[in-house]
């Protein structure tokens, strides 16, 4: 490959290399070097692009990385115009990973950079859900590095994500990473453990609404809904006392199942129900057959929000928990099986959030230019560095 032919397609003047202001690049030059100044022989901005670049082109561990880069010197000397040929070896980008910039800026970084970007953090939806990095401790030696995350299902784009620490749990935090998001007019979804009081308060007074699912950790809610639902035993003469049952049903084949999801909404408990600003509950039926061997399973759940009838319909709200369940298949699944985030064996807590961090943002830039299948892209910017450079450089993406 002719490096020297790829460097002359990235815009450059006579004084080196030229980026938009808002850029990602621009950006982080402005990240804060937590190293000392003595002995850096690499700038932080150069780490942090060569560990991106590597990772948009299928590199997901420190020594694959280093490699990767390695065998791009030519590229990365003549790109940043660097004194020394010899690229980072794999521990060197683990030591400035972990010590030499702290997470959070990066979150917040990533972040900005994101939501500044044309039509970018406007879709309704914030879905909520916690993952552990299995290969990464946490400051509790006991304990892996868990992270909550409030993720736009719709852009594939992280808002905020925090770490879960030992002394806590994900209801806990929700409280606080709630309050650090605008929530008016977002619809907040989260599986049963998020089904709480508090959280749903929060939400209500900051003029957002939610969507949840009620399980065991609210049992008299759960029951109160499931008898609401239960079929009717009308005496002769006698009509039935629920009367505003709704219901929407989809139908959906897919890798040879059919699966049919049926949800059935009420109203009927929003003036009886002491929960915060509820407004509807729901059934929701889902039965999946096996087409190959015809065999059936049926799970049924139920669930209340804050979104009256006139403002979500039954079918309106199959859409929206559809949505929510993208946060496995659109972020943890891709980090997991894609980006190999659970593969990462590190003793060092800051590390594991700074990669995580990283996986995020490649996730969002990817769905950003539209690739539905994040190996492909992987593939696709492996082949042409200077392509996914420019995306580095860019603010219009």
């Amino acid at each position: 490959m002719n490096y020297r032919t790829l460097v002359s397609e990235i815009p450059q003047d006579t004084d080196g290399l030229l980026f938009d202001v808002g850029s990602l690049y621009a950006r982080l030059l402005t990240l804060p070097d937590q190293r000392k100044r003595r002995g850096v022989r690499y700038s932080l901005a150069v780490i942090l692009v060569s560990v991106i670049l590597a990772k948009l082109a299928g590199q997901d561990n420190p020594k694959g990385i280093a490699e990767w880069v390695r065998l791009r010197k030519e590229f990365f000397v003549r790109l940043f115009e660097l004194r020394r040929s010899a690229m980072p070896h794999a521990v060197t980008y683990e030591r400035i990973l972990d010590k030499g910039l702290k997470a959070d800026d990066l979150e917040k970084l990533a972040r900005e950079f994101l939501t500044a970007l044309p039509n970018a953090g406007r879709s309704v939806q914030i879905a909520f859900d916690g993952k552990t990095l299995r290969g990464v401790l946490s400051s509790d030696p006991t304990r892996k590095l868990h992270l909550l995350a409030a993720y736009l299902p719709q852009e594939g784009l992280v808002l905020f994500q925090v770490i879960v620490d030992s002394k806590t749990n994900e209801i806990t935090v929700a409280p606080d990473l709630l309050k650090s998001l605008n929530l008016q007019g977002k619809i907040i979804t989260g599986d049963a453990f998020h089904t709480q009081r508090e959280t749903s308060q929060i939400i209500g007074d900051n003029g957002g609404d939610y969507v949840w699912i009620a399980k065991d950790n609210q049992a008299n809610l759960r029951r109160d809904i499931e008898q609401l639902f239960q079929p009717e035993i009308c005496l002769p003469a006698t009509s039935p006392v629920i009367n505003d049952l709704r219901s929407a049903t989809t139908c959906e084949k897919n890798r040879g199942r059919l699966e049919t999801r049926t949800l059935t909404v009420s109203s009927l408990l929003a003036d009886t129900a002491e929960w915060p600003y509820l407004a509807q509950v729901f059934r929701l039926e889902r039965r999946v057959r096996e087409l190959p061997t015809q065999k059936t399973s049926t799970e049924v759940v139920y669930g209340l929000t804050s979104l009256t009838a006139t403002e979500a319909s039954p079918q309106r709200l199959l859409e929206i928990i559809r949505a929510h369940w993208g946060i496995e298949n659109g972020l943890h699944y891709r980090r997991d099986v894609t980006l190999h985030e659970d593969q990462l064996d590190s003793r060092r807590t800051s590390l594991g959030q700074v990669m995580a961090c990283l996986n995020n943002l490649i996730i969002a830039l990817v769905t950003r230019l539209g690739f539905s299948n994040l190996a492909q892209a992987r593939r696709q910017f492996d082949a042409h560095p200077d392509e996914a450079f420019k995306l580095l450089i860019s603010c219009t993406l």
